[in-house]
């Protein structure tokens, strides 16, 4: 093969500069819908008049995110591995903030009645569609250009653009709510954090015109092994694998939107917090996450991928028990609440959501990662990220508004997790001893 296995440091740089930046950008559109849903669509878009029933229904288009999110997955993952992943990067990319500007424009129920809900479903599924083709080829870019004894850590890079557009979102949402009257951000304040994201798109897009093709990929072209239906021969030939990394990303979706977003409704609507300083501990734990992530994806590299998960699992749902029960007897303090959002989110979270790209690259060989990585990832969404905002909100009404049952429910899911990372783990060390070229680290 005439091109190496991995890329130049130059080229590498700019690889993951990219991916950073344009993961950063997706989302930051895709999340900002979901800090957005409990506090804002649920009154301008679905007034029912019953809050409990107004908020489910918003977070029920914020799921339909994650339903559209598989469709986007496999699409852009057939043609990320049959045309390459930087193609099908620039494309998302374009879907993602158009969807996002136009979210930012659209009238709501008072204005044109049944149809702004309408819309606002089409919208956002466009969204999920864009991400659901953006982390896969993100990740893959950097993993794929990454020596084998860094892929862990470079892998990563990409996911600290969740911190960091989480972290523009919930800081954008933050400070129109402080600057702004109520009457002011319901009105037109909230519009101004979609239509920013224009800005975001625009420089993304021109940074992801400006790099090469992952060498992997070119290996594969170049020796012609493309497979005619990259999606059948995952499901058929890799069955263990897919379903282990379903369980593996389990705890990811649930903790995730349970600390980001599901929080700031429980903190505002259950126990008052200021819109504001609910948003600041959301903001405080991706701003840790940014240092968390690489540190995760790092020392997954030096001590294996697979035991980095499986206690890093455990304790992301243990760390939900104690984030609720200082958030329940903060009293109102607003340093003791954000604590309790920021170490479990901000640290523990960091332990599973760092490793996580490096493991579900090495489930899958070059020439169906894209797709592979993506339906694991993606498919998985629906049950263990797009829902759980629903399932919350029922669990704290069953609950009598205590939120035990959530910290129940979050634990559950680090339970299914490690036992799918240690899974992970075994099925490799049967591969290493059949000969394959399974690296240490992915141990």
């Amino acid at each position: 093969m005439n091109q190496p296995d991995y890329c130049q440091p130059n080229a590498l740089r700019r690889v993951v500069t990219a991916s950073l930046i344009g993961a950063t950008i997706e989302w930051y559109d895709f999340f900002l819908y979901g800090v957005v849903a409990g506090i804002v669509f649920n009154k301008l878009y679905f007034p029912t008049g019953d809050p409990l029933v107004s908020t489910m229904l918003a977070y029920g288009t914020f799921a339909v995110g994650f339903v559209s999110r598989p469709f986007g997955g496999i699409v852009f993952g057939h043609f990320g591995d049959k045309l390459g992943r930087k193609s099908m990067l620039v494309l998302t990319l374009m879907i993602m903030g158009a969807a996002t500007v136009l979210i930012g424009l659209l009238p709501t129920y008072a204005q044109i009645g049944i149809w702004a809900p309408l819309l606002l479903l089409v919208l956002r599924i466009a969204q999920g569609i864009g991400l659901g083709g953006e982390w896969g080829g993100a990740v893959l870019m950097a993993f794929e250009c990454a020596p084998q004894e860094k892929r862990g850590l470079y892998a990563s890079i990409p996911q600290i653009g969740l911190a960091i557009g989480l972290c523009l979102a919930s800081g954008v949402i933050a400070l129109l709510t402080y600057v702004l009257s109520d009457a002011q951000f319901m009105a037109w304040g909230w519009r101004i954090a979609f239509i920013l994201s224009i800005v975001l798109v625009l420089v993304g897009m021109y940074i992801r015109l400006h790099v090469m093709e992952s060498p992997e990929f070119a290996q594969v072209k170049e020796s012609g092994e493309e497979v005619k239906l990259p999606i059948k021969d995952v499901l058929t030939k890799s069955p263990g694998p897919v379903l282990a990394g379903m369980g593996a990303r389990y705890v990811d979706g649930v903790f995730f939107n349970i600390f980001a977003v599901f929080s700031i409704a429980y903190l505002t609507q259950t126990l008052h917090v200021d819109k504001t300083d609910a948003l600041t501990g959301v903001m405080g734990g991706a701003i840790l996450m940014i240092a968390t992530i690489p540190f995760f994806g790092w020392l997954s590299d030096k001590i294996g991928r697979t035991r980095i998960y499986f206690w890093g699992s455990l304790l992301t749902g243990l760390s939900a028990i104690a984030g609720f029960w200082f958030m329940k007897m903060s009293g109102g303090n607003v340093a003791i609440i954000w604590l309790s959002i920021i170490i479990p989110f901000g640290f523990f979270y960091a332990s599973v959501y760092g490793p996580e790209a490096a493991l579900f690259s090495e489930l899958f060989d070059a020439k169906v990662r894209y797709t592979g990585i993506s339906f694991v990832y993606q498919f998985s969404g629906i049950f263990a990220s797009g829902i759980t905002p629903l399932i919350a909100t029922y669990l704290l009404k069953v609950g009598g508004g205590e939120p035990w049952l959530i910290a129940g429910y979050v634990m559950f899911a680090g339970v299914v997790s490690a036992i799918s990372a240690w899974w992970i783990g075994t099925n490799n060390r049967k591969r290493l001893a059949q000969g394959e070229a399974i690296p240490l680290s992915a141990l």
